[in-house]
Formats: C-alpha cells, structure tokens, sequence
C-alpha cells in the first residue's frame, strides 16, 4: 500500500477517536491519567515541568515563558490551550507545532493504550498524553503546561511540576470550579505539591490572604513579584506587561546561575501572543485590525482598559461575536464607549449567537447595527471598506479570532505562523 494512502488512513483513525472523545464532555479527575502514564512508563517523569493556571492570561504567560527558556538554550515544550486555527498550535517544541503526521501517529498509540486499558478517555486526556509521550519523545527538557480548567483536577496535574504560575482569578466556568472566586482559588492552587514554589499576582485582600495561608500550611514558597512597566512585549496593554512579569521571575528561578535578564528581556521584546491584543499591519505599516480573544467580562474589561490608554478611548469600528454562554449583553455595555459602528457575524458552529440576537441586544441600548452577515472574506474586506481607513477591532470570541486568522493568515506577516496548518473545527477548542 502506498505511504500517502497509510498516512491518510491512519489520519482518519486517529481524528475519529480524537473526534468520538468529544461526546464525553469534561470529566475532572486524574484516575485515567495516572492508568495511561502507568502504562507508557511515566512520560511526564522525563522532563522538568512548569505549571501555569488562573482565570485569564495563562496562554500568554507560558507563551512568554517557554520563549524566555527558548532564548536561553533550553529546548522548550509548551502546551496550550484553545488553539485558534489547528489543533497542531496546542503542542509545539521551541515555537514549532506538532507535526500532522506525528499527531496522528500518537493519537492513535493514545487510543491502543486505553483499549488495553478499559479507559473511556475524554479529548483533554487525549491530547494531554498525546503531548507527554511527544515531549518525552523529542527530549525536552522543560515543558511549560496551561492548565485546561481549574488545576486541582486537571488533567495535566499529573507532571508534578516544581514552579506553578497563577495569573489570576476570575468568575468563569462558575459550574465547575465553583460559584465565588475563594472556591475557584484554591481549585487553582489545588495543582501545587509540597516543596514547590508558587509565582503569582497581587489578587485582591481576602485572596491574597487565602493563598498566602495556603502556601504556609502547605510548605509552598510563594513569589509575588513586582510589575515591571519596562518590559516591552507585542501585545498591546498593561496586563500583557504583568504576565511577563510574573513569566520574567519564573524564569528567573527555573534558570538560577544560567539566568541573564538581557535575554530574557530581548526575547519578550520579540514575543508576540497571537490572537490576544494583537495589531495587524498592512505593507505600509498601516494598522488594519485588532484582534483580541476577550470573550468573558474580565477580559473585556482589561481590553477596555487598554483602548482607552493605548489608543486615547477614540471610538473604531467592531466586529463583534458570541458564544450561547458568554454574558454577551454586558460585554456589549463594556465596549459600546470605544465602538463607532457595529459589524455582527457568526460561523457555522453551533455555539454562536445568532447575529439577529445580538443586533436587538443593540438595538434594546438604543444603538444601530451597521451590518451582519455569517463570517467570510467578503465579509470581512467589505467592513475594512466601510472603516475607510479606520482599524477594525475584532472581539467577543476566541472562536471567532480563530476564523478571522485562517481568512487573513496569507495576508498579513505577522499570521505567518498559522500558514500550513490544517484548520481543525471549533468543537475541539
């Protein structure tokens, strides 16, 4: 048989095991886990770990990180999620995704495993032994992991790490975390081992009481360090130069004697974190679009933070989309003060509001819409010619960032990254 038609074959395979996981849902709990690394001889026991948790900004923090590692000689897994465009972006080893051909070729040593095992394994558990047995197989020697949900019972608390990251804590996924942020807190901390060392922000007078308690009882040394306004990183706003921070000190103590600050600062300096307050420039050097991933009422609200310091509060077209279970109405009130006219779209996924929804959400607050249709190119270079030259912000949805990149990726330079990659559907986000 030829190699082509094996490797198509084996593609199907893989993906529809990868595919048939998503009718299990979310299940939190390390019981699977611990039976696929028992039998593949404990992959995450190969490299030394770091973990990252919190509400928001965990995807830039560990971006930020594994750079910083990277520039430092250390070849460096990350694991992250969503991805935005393919599932190949949530595994990636010195910046570079996980090949097709070694992403099937794994899913489906995932799927023998938990055959032999008797284990009904969810697609987070997939893809969290898919990227253990990679990095084990490439000899990294840090992997810098984003939790997926809360941390305690994630399932990639199963590499103990030596350092965890907390970025912060918010009111998301209230139904499984739980329904006030004390609770969500110490589902974050619950990832963290004696003997660890916990990196974190200022959060508020009770939780930094409650996690500095928490780290004395559980003999945990707890770093809070200082933001740095210095920093300079791609991603526009103050919150991007706190999660660098907190990656700068990380790294800082992960490397000891082999830490230099000069890299460190030089790699932040060419780091961006796709997606999030990112600003796309034509060939000019004209901006275009910003496309920003907030998509719950925090992350709004630092993104309006940001317009209104970064770019004086003037007032830009937007393009704007949200999921069934997102508060799409106060995410509207948060952004009406900076949008001049509103563009509504959707995509084909099922989760999406429909644009019709959200125009009498609008229309409720007394303002017009100025067009909706579905999500397409023509769409999309139809708003860029109403904007008449204005910058078009791009928000309510990481989903939607997603399928805005895949449209624009061959237009724009710095989209260079998602070219090649296979668009892979939004139910695996």
């Amino acid at each position: 048989m030829p190699i082509l038609v094996i490797i198509v074959l084996m593609e199907k395979k893989g993906m529809d095991f990868l595919n048939n996981s998503l009718l299990f849902g979310m299940k939190p709990g390390l019981q699977n886990m611990e039976k696929l690394c028992s039998f593949f001889a404990h992959p995450e026991k190969t490299f030394r770990v770091v973990h990252v948790v919190g509400t928001n900004g965990k995807g830039s923090t560990a971006f930020y990180l594994s750079q910083i590692l990277k520039a430092h000689g250390k070849k460096v897994g990350f694991y992250s999620s969503p991805h935005l465009v393919s599932l190949q972006e949530r595994i990636r080893i010195d910046g570079t995704p996980i090949s097709k051909i070694d992403l099937e070729r794994l899913l489906l040593e995932v799927q023998k495993a938990s055959t032999l095992e008797k284990v009904t394994l969810t697609f987070f558990e997939i893809m969290t032994m898919v990227c253990l047995l990679y990095f084990r197989e490439q000899n990294i020697e840090i992997a810098v992991l984003e939790a997926g949900l809360g941390g305690r019972l994630d399932c990639t608390a199963i590499a103990k790490g030596e350092l965890t990251i907390l970025t912060n804590i918010g009111l998301d996924h209230t139904e499984v975390l739980g329904n006030d942020k004390a609770a969500i807190l110490n589902e974050k901390l619950g990832i963290i081992s004696t003997g660890q060392v916990l990196v974190r922000r200022f959060l508020s007078t009770d939780l930094d009481e409650q996690a500095s308690k928490w780290a004395i009882q559980k003999g945990i040394k707890e770093v809070i360090p200082e933001l740095d306004l210095s920093i300079e990183v791609l991603n526009v706003g103050a919150h991007y130069k706190e999660n660098a921070s907190l990656s700068l000190k990380a790294a800082e103590i992960l490397l000891s004697v082999e830490w230099d600050r000069s890299i460190a600062v030089n790699a932040l300096s060419e780091s961006a974190f796709l997606g999030r307050m990112q600003t796309l420039k034509n060939k000019n050097g004209v901006l275009r679009f910003i496309l920003d991933g907030a998509h719950n009422l925090h992350a709004m609200e630092r993104l309006t933070e940001t317009l209104s310091l970064h770019y004086n509060g003037k007032k830009m077209p937007c393009l704007f989309a949200a999921v069934k279970d997102k508060d799409a109405s106060s995410m509207i009130e948060m952004l009406k003060p900076f949008v001049s006219e509103w563009y509504l779209t959707k995509t084909s996924y099922a989760r999406f509001r429909e644009t019709n929804e959200l125009a009498k959400l609008l229309l409720e607050s007394g303002i017009p819409v100025k067009k909706q249709a579905t999500l397409s190119k023509e769409f999309l270079m139809e708003c860029e010619r109403d904007a008449a030259g204005s910058p078009i912000l791009v928000t309510g949805s990481l989903y939607l960032i997603g399928a805005v990149i895949d449209i624009l990726k061959n237009d724009f330079d710095s989209l260079s990254f998602f070219r090649g990659l296979d668009a892979t559907t939004n139910e695996h986000r």
